[in-house]
Protein backbone atom coordinates (compact mmCIF):
# COMPACT_ATOMS: atom_id res chain seq x y z
CA UNK A 1 0.00 0.00 0.00
CA UNK A 2 3.11 2.07 -0.13
CA UNK A 3 2.30 5.69 -1.99
CA UNK A 4 5.32 5.86 -4.44
CA UNK A 5 3.18 4.76 -7.23
CA UNK A 6 -0.28 6.72 -8.09
CA UNK A 7 -2.85 5.63 -6.21
CA UNK A 8 -0.52 2.89 -4.37
CA UNK A 9 1.78 -0.31 -5.83
CA UNK A 10 -0.93 -2.73 -5.62
CA UNK A 11 -3.44 -0.79 -7.85
CA UNK A 12 -0.69 0.19 -10.31
CA UNK A 13 0.36 -3.32 -10.11
CA UNK A 14 -3.11 -4.45 -10.76
CA UNK A 15 -3.75 -2.16 -13.65
CA UNK A 16 -0.20 -2.69 -15.95
CA UNK A 17 -1.15 -6.30 -14.98
CA UNK A 18 -4.79 -5.73 -16.86
CA UNK A 19 -3.14 -3.99 -19.82
CA UNK A 20 -0.68 -7.05 -20.14
CA UNK A 21 -3.33 -9.21 -20.20
CA UNK A 22 -5.11 -7.16 -23.15
CA UNK A 23 -2.09 -6.90 -25.24
CA UNK A 24 -1.99 -10.92 -24.96
CA UNK A 25 -5.08 -12.56 -26.41
CA UNK A 26 -3.80 -15.54 -27.93
CA UNK A 27 -1.93 -16.34 -23.96
CA UNK A 28 -3.43 -19.07 -21.97
CA UNK A 29 -2.22 -16.79 -18.28
CA UNK A 30 -2.66 -17.60 -14.50
CA UNK A 31 -2.45 -15.12 -11.48
CA UNK A 32 -0.61 -16.41 -7.92
CA UNK A 33 -0.22 -13.92 -4.80
CA UNK A 34 1.85 -14.12 -2.17
CA UNK A 35 2.90 -12.34 0.99
CA UNK A 36 4.08 -15.04 3.61
CA UNK A 37 2.40 -17.96 1.77
CA UNK A 38 1.32 -18.03 -1.63
CA UNK A 39 -2.15 -18.55 -2.91
CA UNK A 40 -3.33 -19.03 -7.14
CA UNK A 41 -6.19 -16.78 -7.70
CA UNK A 42 -6.22 -18.43 -11.05
CA UNK A 43 -5.36 -21.16 -12.84
CA UNK A 44 -3.59 -21.07 -16.01
CA UNK A 45 -6.40 -19.74 -18.23
CA UNK A 46 -7.43 -18.02 -22.11
CA UNK A 47 -10.42 -17.14 -20.74
CA UNK A 48 -9.48 -13.98 -19.76
CA UNK A 49 -12.43 -11.98 -18.30
CA UNK A 50 -12.60 -14.63 -15.61
CA UNK A 51 -8.86 -13.57 -15.10
CA UNK A 52 -9.24 -9.79 -15.63
CA UNK A 53 -11.58 -9.87 -12.83
CA UNK A 54 -8.96 -12.33 -10.47
CA UNK A 55 -6.77 -9.25 -11.17
CA UNK A 56 -9.39 -6.69 -9.90
CA UNK A 57 -10.02 -8.45 -6.83
CA UNK A 58 -6.22 -8.43 -4.92
CA UNK A 59 -6.22 -6.89 -2.02
CA UNK A 60 -3.49 -6.14 0.41
CA UNK A 61 -4.07 -7.95 3.24
CA UNK A 62 -5.91 -11.05 1.93
CA UNK A 63 -3.02 -13.24 2.90
CA UNK A 64 -0.75 -14.24 5.63
CA UNK A 65 1.81 -10.75 6.03
CA UNK A 66 5.84 -11.11 5.18
CA UNK A 67 7.54 -11.74 1.84
CA UNK A 68 7.90 -15.24 0.86
CA UNK A 69 9.66 -14.93 -2.94
CA UNK A 70 10.29 -18.66 -2.95
CA UNK A 71 6.96 -20.02 -1.87
CA UNK A 72 5.38 -17.44 -4.83
CA UNK A 73 8.19 -19.02 -7.64
CA UNK A 74 6.95 -22.50 -6.87
CA UNK A 75 3.47 -22.09 -6.80
CA UNK A 76 3.82 -20.50 -9.91
CA UNK A 77 6.01 -23.13 -11.50
CA UNK A 78 3.90 -25.63 -10.04
CA UNK A 79 0.86 -24.43 -12.00
CA UNK A 80 3.19 -24.22 -15.83
CA UNK A 81 4.63 -27.37 -15.07
CA UNK A 82 2.56 -29.58 -17.51
CA UNK A 83 1.57 -26.48 -19.60
CA UNK A 84 2.25 -27.35 -23.33
CA UNK A 85 3.28 -24.19 -25.38
CA UNK A 86 6.59 -22.93 -26.76
CA UNK A 87 7.65 -21.09 -23.43
CA UNK A 88 6.32 -20.79 -20.23
CA UNK A 89 7.12 -17.50 -18.35
CA UNK A 90 6.71 -15.99 -15.11
CA UNK A 91 6.65 -12.61 -14.77
CA UNK A 92 7.64 -12.24 -10.55
CA UNK A 93 6.74 -8.45 -9.30
CA UNK A 94 8.12 -7.80 -5.92
CA UNK A 95 8.69 -4.79 -3.20
CA UNK A 96 10.33 -6.55 -0.50
CA UNK A 97 12.80 -8.73 0.59
CA UNK A 98 12.43 -12.52 1.14
CA UNK A 99 11.81 -12.82 5.39
CA UNK A 100 9.53 -16.02 5.66
CA UNK A 101 8.43 -19.06 3.71
CA UNK A 102 8.75 -22.96 3.52
CA UNK A 103 10.57 -22.79 0.34
CA UNK A 104 13.90 -21.24 -0.03
CA UNK A 105 13.70 -19.05 -3.23
CA UNK A 106 17.29 -20.73 -4.72
CA UNK A 107 15.47 -24.00 -3.88
CA UNK A 108 12.24 -22.15 -6.05
CA UNK A 109 14.55 -21.52 -8.49
CA UNK A 110 16.43 -24.84 -9.21
CA UNK A 111 12.63 -25.94 -9.35
CA UNK A 112 11.89 -23.20 -12.35
CA UNK A 113 15.49 -24.34 -14.03
CA UNK A 114 14.17 -28.19 -14.21
CA UNK A 115 10.52 -26.78 -15.60
CA UNK A 116 12.79 -24.77 -18.10
CA UNK A 117 10.41 -22.05 -17.06
CA UNK A 118 11.29 -18.30 -17.86
CA UNK A 119 11.40 -15.72 -14.68
CA UNK A 120 11.09 -12.04 -15.83
CA UNK A 121 11.58 -10.47 -12.20
CA UNK A 122 10.15 -7.14 -11.59
CA UNK A 123 11.62 -5.06 -8.10
CA UNK A 124 9.33 -2.49 -7.66
CA UNK A 125 9.28 0.52 -5.41
CA UNK A 126 11.08 3.85 -5.51
CA UNK A 127 14.67 4.43 -4.14
CA UNK A 128 15.25 5.41 -0.89
CA UNK A 129 11.95 5.68 1.21
CA UNK A 130 7.97 5.80 0.60
CA UNK A 131 4.94 7.31 2.38
CA UNK A 132 3.65 4.28 3.92
CA UNK A 133 -0.15 3.55 6.02
CA UNK A 134 1.31 1.91 9.08
CA UNK A 135 -1.04 0.90 12.19
CA UNK A 136 -0.20 2.56 15.10
CA UNK A 137 -1.85 2.95 18.43
CA UNK A 138 -3.19 5.93 17.67
CA UNK A 139 -4.80 4.60 14.29
CA UNK A 140 -3.44 4.68 10.82
CA UNK A 141 -0.78 6.69 10.40
CA UNK A 142 1.16 7.62 7.17
CA UNK A 143 5.08 7.10 7.57
CA UNK A 144 8.02 7.24 5.33
CA UNK A 145 9.69 3.60 5.40
CA UNK A 146 13.09 2.72 3.86
CA UNK A 147 12.23 0.86 0.46
CA UNK A 148 13.87 -2.91 0.52
CA UNK A 149 14.11 -5.13 -2.46
CA UNK A 150 16.81 -7.91 -2.45
CA UNK A 151 18.07 -7.01 -6.12
CA UNK A 152 20.87 -9.42 -5.94
CA UNK A 153 18.64 -12.12 -5.65
CA UNK A 154 15.94 -10.89 -8.34
CA UNK A 155 18.71 -11.13 -10.59
CA UNK A 156 19.84 -14.25 -10.38
CA UNK A 157 16.49 -15.62 -10.41
CA UNK A 158 16.09 -13.64 -13.84
CA UNK A 159 19.69 -14.40 -15.41
CA UNK A 160 19.87 -18.12 -14.33
CA UNK A 161 15.98 -19.49 -16.06
CA UNK A 162 16.90 -16.81 -19.05
CA UNK A 163 14.32 -14.11 -18.41
CA UNK A 164 16.13 -10.14 -17.12
CA UNK A 165 15.61 -8.23 -13.93
CA UNK A 166 13.74 -4.84 -13.96
CA UNK A 167 13.14 -2.01 -11.61
CA UNK A 168 10.40 -0.08 -11.67
CA UNK A 169 10.08 3.36 -9.40
CA UNK A 170 6.88 5.07 -10.63
CA UNK A 171 4.16 4.33 -12.61
CA UNK A 172 5.75 5.11 -16.19
CA UNK A 173 8.27 3.04 -15.76
CA UNK A 174 6.17 0.10 -14.45
CA UNK A 175 4.38 0.48 -17.59
CA UNK A 176 7.24 0.17 -19.77
CA UNK A 177 8.62 -3.06 -17.79
CA UNK A 178 5.89 -4.87 -18.82
CA UNK A 179 5.92 -3.00 -22.38
CA UNK A 180 9.18 -4.43 -22.50
CA UNK A 181 8.66 -8.22 -21.37
CA UNK A 182 5.58 -7.87 -24.19
CA UNK A 183 8.36 -7.12 -27.06
CA UNK A 184 10.41 -9.98 -25.78
CA UNK A 185 7.89 -12.71 -25.82
CA UNK A 186 6.49 -12.93 -29.14
CA UNK A 187 6.01 -16.35 -30.69
CA UNK A 188 4.40 -16.57 -34.74
CA UNK A 189 1.11 -18.35 -34.19
CA UNK A 190 -0.21 -19.89 -37.27
CA UNK A 191 -3.90 -19.75 -37.75
CA UNK A 192 -6.15 -21.90 -40.22
CA UNK A 193 -9.19 -20.03 -41.23
CA UNK A 194 -11.56 -21.50 -43.57
CA UNK A 195 -14.40 -20.09 -45.30
CA UNK A 196 -18.09 -21.39 -46.39
CA UNK A 197 -19.75 -19.07 -48.52
CA UNK A 198 -23.49 -19.83 -49.81
CA UNK A 199 -25.12 -17.79 -52.16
Amino acid sequence: TAEDFKPNRIEAAKANALSFVDQRPTDRIGLVIFSGESFTMCPITIDHNVLKEQISQIRSGMLVDGTSIGMGLATAVDRLRNAHGKSRVIILLTDGVNNTGLIDPNTALEIAKAYKVRVYTVGIGTEGQALMPVQTPMGIQKQMMPVEIDEALLKKIATETGGKYFRATGNKSLENVYKDIDKMEKTKVEVSSFKHYAE
